[in-house]
């Protein structure tokens, strides 16, 4: 009597599990050389640390940019609604998270006022084998940028 529950068990965990999507936890390093990124400018953080609980997720991304470092942190529901995070000076950053139909990847699309334009910027975060992928694409009155950024996780 005993199998019987166990298998049932481990059924109802693993139809859970693959409800909720992919657990992209984690301290991330990016990886350059697998990485596309821009010629003359990357948005790619060095490092990224990731905690998704439940359907909380939360992103704390560290970057350089002219030879200063900066952390930014995001905090999301994975439900599609709207969330609001500190965007670049001082402005608000709206975002929404939503998985794909299979749950193995997962679109976070922000919108960004940045000298009284909108940028909208779209993350895909999927797993490649043990890398995080997130290939990323933004678009405002100053162009479209593309990259695709690949981290391996620190131990």
């Amino acid at each position: 009597m005993k199998k019987p529950v166990v298998l049932l068990a481990i059924l109802l965990i693993s139809v859970f599990a693959s409800a909720q999507g992919i657990n992209f936890s984690g301290s991330w390093k990016l990886n350059s050389s697998k990485s596309k990124l821009g010629d003359q400018f990357s948005m790619a953080p060095k490092e990224i640390i990731v905690t998704q609980n439940g359907n909380n997720l939360n992103v704390e991304k560290h970057s350089e940019f002219q030879g200063q470092t900066y952390t930014s942190t995001d905090k999301l529901t994975l439900d599609g609604k709207e969330c609001i995070n500190a965007g670049f000076m001082d402005s608000e950053k709206k975002s929404t998270a939503v998985w794909s139909g299979d749950k193995k990847s997962l679109k976070i699309s922000s919108k960004i006022p940045v000298q009284g334009e909108t940028m909208t910027i779209v993350e895909m975060y999927k797993m490649d084998g043990n890398s995080l992928v997130i290939e990323v694409s933004a678009s405002s009155s100053y162009g479209d940028m593309a990259e695709t950024m690949v981290y391996d996780k620190k131990p």
